[in-house]
């Protein structure tokens, strides 16, 4: 394996499978460029770092050991190469990175990309590249409705499958009024929308909603004018994520918005935001996730090979990367070759399970994964039985009612 630094933004290694032959459908003679090429561009250092970042890296590497331990002398590749890249949150310089990946490093696919902002920068560039997209960090519906594309798929969770978790189940429960805040990009802007269609569609009414500046430290304008507003929410709703999110609650605390009748509802919660804050700070919260560790024996078995590689237990991301990569192994194993058009006809309608994805299809139509997803709650400290072990699963919400129902109109492949 061959691994070089992390300056200037980009890293690979390199694995090679040792005696492959021809594969299916050709074999190494259909591969590109000697080898498959896995990128994944995301946030290295800044507020998303802890919930993908290097650590997501480490996951598609796994997610390459275990194409490379199913197929062995049968793999269609010889050579499956993995490189990264920091788009540090910023759409244009996603849109550089990704152009420098598919031209430069002579990347197949680009996964991950977190922040909405940059998730629809690189669809574009995949659309006009000719090159496989996956996206797992960003949440905003526009990647399978107006900027949808063939060569684009949006794989774990969208702001509507969040919505209609958290939004409506809290809704149902008695908490009627809802202030929202949001972080004033594309991915804070859709969740708000997708939100507030939820709440309206439960009973509930969206007294007011603000957008913040993204990334922002410093909340309390907005928490100290929640208790105040007119009628008075019953629900302070966060939208934001990583180190905003970790910031907003822990100046939510500060100002005791609980003990002044308004409640916390998440928009979006990764384990590293339980883990940075502690529990108790977050206890009893809901939220909707797209994968948890301690769901079974499948899952935990994986966290364990996750945690002896990289030290700690992995978040939803990094798990949804692991099984994106491997799933895109799998569709260039049945097509016989890396050909962008071939690989996304093996990926179009295909059904799958796997340790992430439970009754999984890919839609056609607008390449939105659609799989089960859990209704969670933070435990208390005191419940937390070994580390990490921050998430109580209430319900599994169904494949056919965790995302739309229908394709948007919007979208065109």
């Amino acid at each position: 394996m061959r691994i070089t630094g992390w300056s200037g933004g980009l890293a690979a290694a390199t694995l090679v499978l040792a005696g492959c032959g021809g594969g299916p459908g050709g074999g190494g003679g259909a591969i590109s460029d000697g080898g498959v090429v896995l990128a994944v561009l995301n946030d290295q250092s800044g507020i998303y770092a802890d919930t993908s970042g290097r650590s997501t890296v480490e996951a598609v590497k796994m997610a390459v050991d275990d194409y490379r331990a199913k197929y062995g002398d049968k793999a269609v590749a010889k050579q499956v190469e993995v490189v990264a890249a920091d788009h540090q949150n910023k759409p244009e310089i996603a849109n550089s990175k990704a152009q420098e990946l598919y031209d430069r490093e002579h990347a197949d696919v680009i996964l991950d990309v977190p922040t909405s902002s940059a998730a629809l920068a690189v669809a574009t560039v995949a659309k006009n590249k000719k090159k496989v997209f996956i996206d797992v960090g960003a949440a905003s519906t526009e990647l399978e409705g107006k900027a949808c594309n063939k060569y684009t798929f949006h794989y774990g969770y969208n702001s509507y499958m969040l919505a209609h978790g958290t939004g409506t189940e809290v809704t149902k429960d008695g908490a009627k009024n809802w202030y929202i805040v949001y972080p004033d990009y594309a991915f804070g802007q859709d969740m708000n929308k997708t939100f507030s269609t939820a709440i309206q569609g439960a009973g509930g009414s969206v007294v007011q909603s603000d957008p913040t500046p993204f990334p922002n430290d410093n909340f309390s304008t907005f928490l100290l004018k929640a208790p105040g507003l007119d009628p008075k929410p019953q629900v302070l709703g966060t939208m934001h994520a990583g180190g905003d999110l970790i910031n907003l609650v822990k100046q939510y605390n500060e100002y005791k918005l609980r003990d002044k009748g308004v409640q916390l509802a998440l928009g979006l919660l990764s384990m590293s935001d339980i883990h940075s804050l502690g529990p108790d700070a977050l206890a009893g919260t809901r939220y909707t996730t797209m994968w948890a560790w301690t769901f079974d024996e499948q899952t935990r078995a994986w966290a364990d090979k996750f945690q002896a590689k990289v030290g700690k237990r992995p978040t939803s991301n990094m798990a949804a990367n692991y099984s994106a990569a491997l799933q895109y192994l799998e569709a260039v194993q049945r097509a016989g070759t890396d050909n962008s058009d071939k690989v996304v006809a093996q990926l179009e309608g295909h059904s799958m399970e796997d340790m992430f994805v439970r009754n999984g299809t890919i839609r056609a139509q607008d390449h939105l994964l659609l799989h089960d997803a859990y209704l969670t709650e933070v435990k208390a400290k005191s419940e937390v039985k070994e580390p990490y072990d921050y998430e109580k699963v209430l319900k599994t919400i169904p494949a056919a009612e965790a995302f739309q129902p229908q394709p948007d109109p919007a979208c065109k492949l």
